[in-house]
Order: structure tokens, then sequence, then C-alpha cells
């Protein structure tokens, strides 16, 4: 994975460790924007055509990332909590209704089931914090629970849960499975066939190492005409580029959440960064990334007063730990490391460290040598 130091030119004494908040660009996606801004200054938009083609690729790439059925599952939205509101929206609720959520979810994937109560839908957290998360989350769906809407990988504890068990569950249940993706989509394989889920969602500007303002949203085909559109344009059409048409229709696909003119600057971007994760393999990605957290794993357990607040188990976890470091406090640890140019966040409990698979051997060793300074002071 070292091979690809050339593509994250960091500046010298660096310390990237948060890719689960925002992540660096590969060269090469840099190299697209340049292009592209060029491009839109000598050419403006006389190939248009072109840019079509990209963003079709671009499709190509997330259908294989998540492994859909097909890139007509695939829809390109602004965010994760847009893909979210289009679920949590486009459903036909009841009063009495119920959604399933953790007690550790980011405010995107809890907040918005929220936003149903005047419509009757009760909101059900349940503590991962036991020795069966899924069980919990299963046992919680009772004969009114509609939807489940977990995240793979928790943003603040790190624990990555069983989709394949929550789906396999949910199915049995009648209750469908939405899974925020954005702390796995890029870091670990990831599969929406296998874990059944009806909707799946992440941001581009983490662990793909895209920019922020373009995500994915994966919609299952039987379901996309059951979400109601509160959104409408020139672009979601079935015959969308047809301006004379009067009468119309949503597209079949999933561009149907797609209302207006797409952001294509940041499709750039992403398409260049998803080709680096295609080259080096999700698999290679994922392993290379294990080796690295239980690079940190291992450093940290070895520092006086530290405690882990994430699994140690490997099959617990994705890219994130965080930890505590008794007799500091949080913030001035944060600002500590921030000095030293170790770049990271503060999150729940502690500290989160998040690499990536082409993170440097100097990296964690630079990292866990300051901590090992702070912890002795």
């Amino acid at each position: 994975m070292y091979g690809y130091q050339d593509e994250f030119p960091q500046a010298p004494g660096l310390r990237y460790l948060n890719h689960a908040a925002v992540a660096p660009w590969p060269r090469r996606a840099a190299a697209a924007v340049a292009s592209f801004a060029e491009q839109n200054v000598r050419l403006g938009a006389r190939d248009y055509p072109d840019w079509l083609v990209l963003e079709r690729q671009l499709r190509d790439r997330l259908k294989r990332l998540l492994n859909a059925p097909t890139s007509a599952d695939i829809a390109l939205v602004k965010n994760t909590s847009e893909a979210l509101s289009f679920v949590a929206f486009g459903l036909d609720w009841q009063p009495g209704d119920r959604v399933v959520i953790s007690n550790e979810e980011f405010p995107s994937n809890r907040v918005v089931w929220e936003a149903l109560k005047p419509h009757g839908v009760e909101v059900v957290q349940v503590s991962l914090s036991g020795g069966d998360p899924e069980g919990a989350l299963l046992s919680a769906c009772g004969p009114r629970t509609r939807l489940m809407s977990i995240s793979a990988v928790q943003y603040a504890s790190g624990l990555r849960l069983d989709l394949e068990r929550l789906g396999q569950g949910c199915r049995q249940r009648g209750v469908l499975l939405c899974v925020d993706a954005i702390q796995q989509l890029g870091a670990l394989p990831f599969d929406v066939k296998s874990c059944d889920c009806a909707f799946a969602m992440a941001d581009g500007h983490k662990w793909m190492l895209g920019p922020e303002g373009l995500g994915v949203f994966y919609c299952r085909s039987d379901l996309r005409e059951q979400l109601k559109l509160h959104e409408y344009g020139w672009h979601m059409l079935e015959h969308a580029g047809d301006y004379d048409r009067n009468d119309w229709q949503p597209a079949r696909s999933a561009k149907r959440f797609e209302c207006g003119s797409p952001n294509m600057l940041a499709a750039m971007a992403l398409e260049a960064s998803l080709s680096l994760l295609e080259e080096v393999g999700m698999k290679n990605v994922g392993n290379a990334l294990h080796e690295r957290v239980q690079w940190l794993l291992d450093g940290l357990e070895r520092i006086n007063g530290v405690t882990l607040h994430s699994p140690r188990n490997p099959a617990r976890r994705a890219g994130i730990l965080t930890f505590t470091l008794d007799g500091q406090d949080n913030r001035e640890l944060f600002e500590k490391l921030r000095s030293e140019q170790v770049v990271c966040a503060q999150r729940g409990p502690g500290i989160r460290f998040s690499p990536h698979f082409y993170t440097e051997a100097r990296v964690i060793e630079e990292t866990l040598a300051l901590l090992g300074q702070m912890a002795t002071r």
C-alpha cells in the first residue's frame, strides 16, 4: 500500500488520522478538478456530453462499490442527510408506526426520524453496549416497526455491526433496513445484496476520499416508486432533456431523486478518487486499514493511562479508534495533538483516530510517540 504515497503528497510533519471526518483528496482528484476548471475557463460547456459520460462512469463505480444490482439503483445526492430525508419523508407512515435506531447514532440518523413525530411515528433507541447489539436491535422490532435505520459503523465508538444478520432478521420481521454506510463505504467492502438492505447512503468526503457536497443513495428497485417525492425539476424526469415535452413522469431509475442540475465539479473529483479505490481493490483497502488500526491499537495499549473506547475484536471495527488518557481533558488533549500536526477529532467519550489504507508508518509511530510523551507529563 505504500506504493500509493505519491497520491497523497501531504505537508511535511502532517499526521493525518481523520478520515472518519473529512479525508484528504488523492492527487488524481485534485488533477481532475484542475483540468475541469481549466476546461471551463477555456471552453465553457462545449464538451458537456463528455461530462455526462464521466457522470455515468461515477454511477457505475458506485454501483460496484455497493455491489448494487444496477447503476439505475444509484442516485447522486448532496449528502447522507438528504438521502435519509428522502426515505423518512417518502414512506407512507401511519400513526403508531415505529422506527428502530441505536443510542449511538450521528445526529443525521436520529433527527430525521424524530422529525416524524407529528406523523405519529415513534422512535425507539436501542443500547448497543451489551454483548449482542444485533440481537438487541432485532428484539426491539415489534409488530408496529416499519423500519430499522442503523449506521454500519458507529461514528464515535467505531463499533461495526453485522449487517447480514440485521438484514436477515429485518426481512423475517417484515421490517425495512436502512443503512447509513458513511463510516464503512470506502473503508471496507460493503454489499447491499448480502445485507439485504432497502436503502443505503453515504457521503463521498470520508473514506471515499472525495469532496464534500456529493454522496450516494441506494434505493432498492421495488421500493423506488413507494417513496413519495418532495423535490421536482427537469433532471429527475424520465425524459430529461426533452424540454418541449408537456407530459412528464419521474424517472424510473434512482435519478428520480435528483431534481436539478448535477454537482459536476464534485463528480469529477469523486470519480477520480473512486478510481484509486478500485485500482487498489476494496479487499486490499480493508486489509491495509485493518493493519494500521491494529498497529495503532497495540501502540495505544502500551501507553500508561490510555483507556480504549472502541472494540478490540477486529470483526467489530472498521477504521475508527477512540480513546481517553488519564489525567487529560479531552479538549486539551485534542488541542495538544493539533499543535503537533496530528489531525484527529474529539468525538463521543474521547479522541478519535481514523487512518486509511495509505497511512504511512511514520504517521502512526510519531503519533504514538507524542502520546507517550504526553502521558508522562
